[in-house]
């Protein structure tokens, strides 16, 4: 096997983020994929990016209609130019634009059975009850998986039919279960015992299990599934093992994902039957009496020929009489319609609105995606999603009809929902997002669509550092291949501006840290209304909150990772203000120590960090020191000179000149093979047995120390020839010479090659090796020998020091790590990594998928009509989560700000000490006097989670907030 071969058909590059979320497999079924989308309003808008960004390998757009006023409040692929012009055809442009990977086309004629037969997913949009039931008798019948989405309002429904046998592949996102193992007895049953490690395995009795890496059992490897058995002591019971060779050392056991078969009922049936995906009884109920709404919706549309008019109570009225006489659904316990809830859906249902079209268009593509690929379970059947808490609550106004009529706008659909005055307000609006990554790309498609921030005094700054990469292009819908370099807040801007033409939004390539606060000071954040944050780290996202706190702004922020992903408000006080999960934190900070790098590893992280550090060792820090050979004599004291001397050596290699042939780097990187994976290691068993033991009796090599075995060089094994392959690659990269990708050749003269004995690279003596950092002190010896090793090159060409890029497929840089990390975990039998994975530790890479960008910012969205509208209690807003290969879909009132005490005074972390109107500044000696008697009444915060101990002490803050706060 070609182990540098990489897939014809998937471009890995580019999908990188979505393949640690879809594995090969399922990218390579959907790129041969073809799919039929009927309806391209908002909604339908948000499923084809979707679909087009993840690389399906057809979509074949359909919606005859012609573009009207109210489309373009949602979809962002039309434009005041488009109106009237059929919503396919002048979609299917910048559709295809996408993605030039993806055959986009559109079908104007009705939909036949012989068009449907040329498709394996059926999506329909905002469609009328009558196709719904057509087009989905058909589907059912000739096996084509059938989805109906549809939103009204800041109502959504999706309806899914994949078939009454329809087999799911790959259930869960979760990788399968994979533990070390420490021992296996022989016998009926055979007990394995795991080896005892940081993390907790959780196998479960019943689980299928399979092996690998067995020396000894070996009739375990590759083994059929196996059932287990849990033991209270946590071994595991693996059938019988009695006639197997006696287990020696190594292997990991493997959870075998099974297969799940679903059925599906079809549409017609479903509709009276409807199996709700909710997560409480109170939700169950709450999504019937939202599915008789649609019903009601659809039974007004065909008898008046159009939605009812928005805020209109007479129309209402009659919906909610058309919902009281449906016939009931199958299956419910009688509980009553609530027919509140049907009329405030009613009265709000001609409208259409771009977080709605956000949230629901990305679980409907996500659902298709599981109809072509086979992986994650499928919703069963009906999902509803509401999000009627933007509207003012029981008490406050509602809309009015004149106010929500329609304009002849591009914001008509969103003022069917909320009003011509509420639209004004969020054009006054200065926004300032934070990140302009994936969700950034889909908050500025937001903010240009809802108008925020679009009027003569409004704006929207973006800042972002970064620059566009391919591998963006499968999430950041606003980039493009010629975008590739440039920065991200400038494109970003660039294209947001096209989006809507009224919004002005100002790039700033520059980080939010510290170094930046005088940029990002008390004149910025005082002309800002709101911020918005998108960011990947949860450091930074603490720091952006802290502003936000500290100059009482109100904060959206969203986030994802894989299929999961949550969006969040903070409002200045109403809710608590942002916290960044402890352990989250902690781990972002994580470093190994060195001792554990070089002799003790036990995890997988660990033999990444390893090969990780190898590179910048071997090709990166000892050229540099090389081509600076005259500086490093006179510099040791500031450096780490026995590392120095260590790097350099090993470069050095077998090799007492500079190499001149390919042969020559092959040479080089087989001794380094030896000298890595095998001598490294002997001379670290020869220093401490594997019967070593301590003063205390307990065993040296126990616990998280594994004892590790040496290995013996295999040119006929893919991991060892790799490994020469990139390492002399990369050897002749820094020293100028050509290298070879020919693996026949390679195996060919590593046959002919003898195997090399470095011993001058190994430690002279058992006391060389230190069991300690690497900063002892430099003698005289240490300096000759590295004058020594400096004077091989001495007035030789300069050498290339070779930067690390974990993105380039072809340099070779990714592959020398992979296989040094495999190597490095078969010394110490670790279960290795394959190279996806290790590119993923060694770039901290977070999986990343379009859907869940695109609902999560779908949710901050609705969470942005609340903080910009009138003020609202605690009860209104929501934070949210969701998990859409689990089916999971959580939103939750946040909690209100802490109360912090002192004597009679209370206050939160939002609250400020502000003079009163007309009174004299106060000087601090005289508000001290006020605090000792407790007079003054004032409002003061200590920040989250502090205590007071007597001592206060006071900042104040610069002009022009003329506020003081306590630290």
């Amino acid at each position: 096997m070609d182990v540098l071969e990489t897939s014809k058909l998937v471009d890995e590059e580019l999908y990188s983020r979505q393949l640690y979320v879809l594995d090969m497999p399922a990218m390579q079924r959907i790129r041969e994929a073809k799919v039929l989308l009927s309806g391209l309003q908002g909604l339908g808008a948000e499923v084809a990016k979707n679909l087009v960004l993840m690389g399906v390998g057809s979509l074949t757009l359909h919606d005859p209609h012609p573009t009207c006023w109210s489309d373009l409040a949602a979809q962002f692929f039309l434009s005041e130019q488009d109106l009237e012009t059929s919503r396919a055809e002048a979609s299917r442009e910048l559709v295809a634009k996408l993605n030039k990977g993806v055959q986009v086309s559109v079908h104007t004629g009705d939909i036949t059975e012989e068009l449907l037969l040329g498709f394996q997913v059926v999506v329909l949009t905002t469609s009328k009850l009558e196709e719904q039931l057509k087009v989905g008798t058909l589907c059912h019948e000739l096996g084509i998986c059938f989805l109906v989405a549809d939103t009204r309002g800041l109502v959504g429904q999706l309806f899914c039919d994949f078939g009454e046998d329809f087999t799911v592949q790959d259930p869960t996102e979760a990788e399968p279960l994979t533990a070390a193992i420490q021992h296996i007895s022989q016998g009926s049953p055979g007990i394995l015992t795991l080896r005892k490690e940081t993390d907790d395995h959780y196998f479960c009795d019943g689980d299928l299990v399979t092996f690998s890496g067995i020396e000894g059992m070996v009739e375990l490897n590759g083994c059929d599934p196996r059932p287990i058995r849990v033991q209270e002591d946590g071994t595991l019971e693996i059938g019988n093992t009695a006639t197997f060779s006696r287990y020696l050392r190594g292997g990991a056991v493997t959870e075998v994902k099974r297969p799940k078969t679903v059925s599906h009922k079809p549409l017609a049936v479903a509709l009276l039957q409807p199996r709700i995906v909710a997560q409480s009884p109170q939700e169950v109920h709450r999504a019937q009496c939202l599915h008789q709404a649609f019903r009601a919706l659809h039974q007004f549309q065909h008898l008046h020929g159009r939605l009812p008019k928005p805020w209109d109570p007479v129309d209402a009225e009659m919906v909610v009489g058309l919902a009281r006489s449906l016939e009931p659904l199958k299956g419910t316990k009688g509980e009553p319609l609530d027919e509140a809830l049907v009329k405030t859906v009613a009265l709000s249902s001609a409208g259409g609105l771009s977080p709605m079209a956000a949230t629901m268009g990305a679980v409907a593509a996500q659902e298709v995606l599981k109809a072509i690929s086979r992986k994650f379970m499928p919703l069963d059947q009906w999902l509803y999603f509401d999000a009627l808490d933007c509207l003012p609550e029981d008490g406050e106004p509602l809309p009015k009809p004149e106010d929500c009529a329609p304009r002849g706008c591009r914001y008509d659909g969103q003022i069917a929902v909320f009003g011509a005055g509420f639209q004004e307000k969020l054009s006054w609006q200065h926004y300032l997002l934070v990140g302009a990554g994936a969700i950034g790309c889909e908050l500025l498609k937001s903010f240009a669509l809802v108008g925020l921030g679009a009027g003569p005094s409004g704006g929207v700054t973006v800042a972002d550092m970064d620059h566009v990469e391919h591998s963006n292009l499968s999430r950041q819908f606003l980039f493009t291949t010629q975008d590739i370099g440039r920065l991200k807040a400038e494109v970003a801007a660039e294209a947001t501006h096209r989006l809507n033409s009224d919004l002005q939004v100002t790039p700033l390539t520059m980080l939010l840290d510290p170094t930046t606060e005088h940029i990002f000071g008390d004149n910025f954040f005082s002309r800002v209304d709101g911020v918005a944050a998108a960011l990947d780290s949860f450091q930074a996202r603490k720091y952006v909150a802290a502003r936000c706190t500290h100059y009482l702004k109100p904060l959206l922020e969203a986030g994802t990772q894989g299929t999961m992903g949550h969006a969040s408000v903070f409002m200045p006080h109403v809710t608590e203000a942002y916290r960044a999960p402890t352990s989250t934190l902690a781990s972002e900070e994580t470093t190994y120590p060195v001792c554990t790098l070089r002799y003790f590893p036990s995890r997988v992280e660990h033999t990444v960090q390893w090969a990780r550090n190898k590179f910048e060792g071997l090709f990166c820090l000892s050229a540099e020191t090389i081509n600076h050979n005259q500086q490093v004599l006179t510099s040791l004291a500031e450096t780490d000179g026995p590392q120095v001397l260590t790097l350099l050596q090993e470069v050095l290699g077998i090799l007492r000149e500079r190499p001149q042939t390919w042969q020559d780097c092959v040479l080089w990187a087989l001794g380094h093979w030896q000298l890595c994976f095998c001598y490294s290691i002997m001379q670290l068993l020869n220093h401490f047995p594997p019967d070593k033991v301590l003063e205390d009796g307990t065993l040296f090599w126990s616990g998280p120390k594994q004892c590790p075995q040496p290995l013996e060089f295999d040119a006929n094994q893919d991991t060892h020839l790799l490994y020469v392959l990139a390492a002399a690659n990369l050897y002749a990269q820094m020293h100028g010479l050509p290298g070879s990708r020919d693996q026949t050749a390679l195996r060919g003269l590593l046959k002919l090659l003898p195997l090399p004995v470095p011993q001058h690279l190994a430690p002279n003596s058992p006391n060389d090796l230190k069991l300690a950092p690497a900063s002892a002190e430099y003698g005289p010896e240490q300096l000759k020998k590295l004058q020594e090793v400096l004077e091989v090159w001495s007035g030789s060409p300069p050498l290339k020091p070779l930067k690390f890029e974990k993105d380039n497929d072809s340099n070779f840089h990714m592959d020398f790590v992979a296989a040094a990390a495999s190597l490095r975990a078969q010394n110490y039998g670790i279960l290795p990594a394959n190279r996806s994975q290790s590119k993923r530790i060694v770039g901290k890479i977070i999986p990343a998928i379009a859907t869940t960008t695109a609902a999560v910012a779908g949710l901050v969205g609705l969470e942005l009509y609340k903080v910009v509208g009138r003020p609202r209690p605690l009860s209104a807003f929501r934070h949210c989560f969701l998990h859409l290969a689990e089916n999971r879909f959580n939103r939750w009132v946040p909690f209100a700000p802490a109360i912090q005490k002192f004597h009679h005074l209370t206050w939160t972390c939002w609250d400020r000490l502000k003079v009163p109107a007309g009174q004299p500044e106060r000087t601090l000696k005289l508000l001290l006097a006020h605090l000792q008697v407790f007079q003054l009444q004032i409002l003061v915060t200590f920040g989250q989670n502090r205590s007071c101990h007597g001592t206060l002490k006071v900042k104040v803050l610069p002009a022009p907030s003329s506020q003081i706060s306590f630290l």
